[in-house]
């Protein structure tokens, strides 16, 4: 058995608790999927175990809607989401090699989420910015016109702005400390 960290274990009692609000019936198993990626981002493999026990279907039916749908996922999102647009347009203007550069310069792949959580990067069909071709979303904001180049500034940028949070909030506890 996989060994957990405190977020999954977290994710999983905090499921096995909301999982008595839900009737016990198989047309139940959209739902409850829905209202678990909602409040956790994703469904852990151990909690769609405990879905399959508390519906009373197997696993097979569970992995089976939840592959068809593409707005699950079994990957705990990254802080900063990334998504690469592939539809025409921006398939067309190199949306393919920014996906790979995002996959080289994160080292992880599509549908992954990095070790420390930071980010996680996914292919999309189609975000409605065919004018700005290629496009990506970084969480809820458009980059337009990428190119394998900004890739590696829109990376930077953020980790800066990470870091600037970060030493903003040692200045603030070392402010608190010295005010007790």
């Amino acid at each position: 058995m996989a060994v957990l960290d405190k977020e999954e274990l977290a994710v999983l009692k905090a499921v096995a608790d909301e999982l008595p609000e839900f009737s016990r019936t198989p047309s139940q198993l959209i739902p409850v999927l829905q209202s678990i990626q909602k409040k956790h981002g994703y469904l852990p493999k151990l909690v769609l175990r405990l879905v399959a026990d508390h519906l009373q279907v197997t696993i097979a039916r569970i992995y089976g809607v939840a592959t068809f749908y593409n707005q699950f996922r079994f990957n705990p999102p990254g802080r900063n989401p990334i998504k690469v647009c592939l539809g025409t347009a921006c398939h067309v203007k190199g949306g393919e090699i920014i996906l790979e550069n995002f996959e080289r310069r994160l080292q992880i792949r599509e549908g992954e989420t990095s070790a420390d959580r930071e980010y996680s990067l996914e292919r999309v069909a189609c975000i409605g910015c065919c004018a700005l071709a290629p496009a990506v979303v970084i969480g809820e904001k458009v980059e337009a016109y990428v190119t394998p180049s900004k890739v590696e500034g829109i990376i930077t940028e953020i980790e800066v702005r990470k870091e600037m949070a970060a030493r903003e909030q040692q200045r603030n506890e070392t402010a608190a400390s010295t005010n007790e």
